[in-house]
């Protein structure tokens, strides 16, 4: 009875998430798909853009925030909305999110993109910039790529060196 549980679970993570002995497409054919979606997603971010994260996330989304806490795609939005309707503050500036060295592996219906998010926040005459390891699990349906999973990670700002 076990080797046929067992047998079954495999099968279904096959059919699933494919092969998992397969290696990734070395060319990631939809790597420029995903690298879009991607760019137009961190635009939408920074304007608090609701239909953008809609679009983003898939319904069963473990979001694995930088501070430690678990979100799902419901808890996304409502966050979302709540900020987009808020009043700005004069003093809390614009953010802008950018990705750098991004990296895409395929495994046929399935991606997984690790990039280097940069937050830019302008406020008056400051600029800050903070920078977090991002490493989302992606999956195709219907034609359509959505995060299922995402794990971000604080990158820490170097010490100023001692004199």
């Amino acid at each position: 009875m076990k080797s046929l549980t067992l047998f079954v679970l495999s099968l279904s993570t096959i059919l699933v998430f494919g092969d998992p002995s397969a290696s990734p497409s070395a060319t990631a054919p939809d790597a420029a798909a995903l690298k879009q979606l991607l760019k137009e997603f961190l635009d939408g971010a920074g304007r608090n853009d609701v239909a953008v994260h809609e679009r983003f996330w898939a319904d069963e989304l473990i979001y694995t925030r930088s501070a430690g806490q678990r979100l799902s795609k419901a808890d996304i939005l409502r966050g979302t909305k709540a900020e987009a309707a808020a009043p700005k503050k004069p003093d809390e500036g614009v953010t802008t999110y950018s990705g750098e060295d991004i990296r895409v592996l395929q495994y046929g219906n399935t991606a997984v993109v690790a990039f280097r998010l940069v937050a830019t926040t302008k406020k008056e005459s400051t600029t800050e910039v903070t920078s977090y390891f991002n490493t989302g699990t992606f999956v195709k349906r219907g034609n359509k790529w959505q995060a299922v999973a995402w794990q971000a990670t604080k990158i820490p700002t170097e010490p100023e060196p001692k004199k």
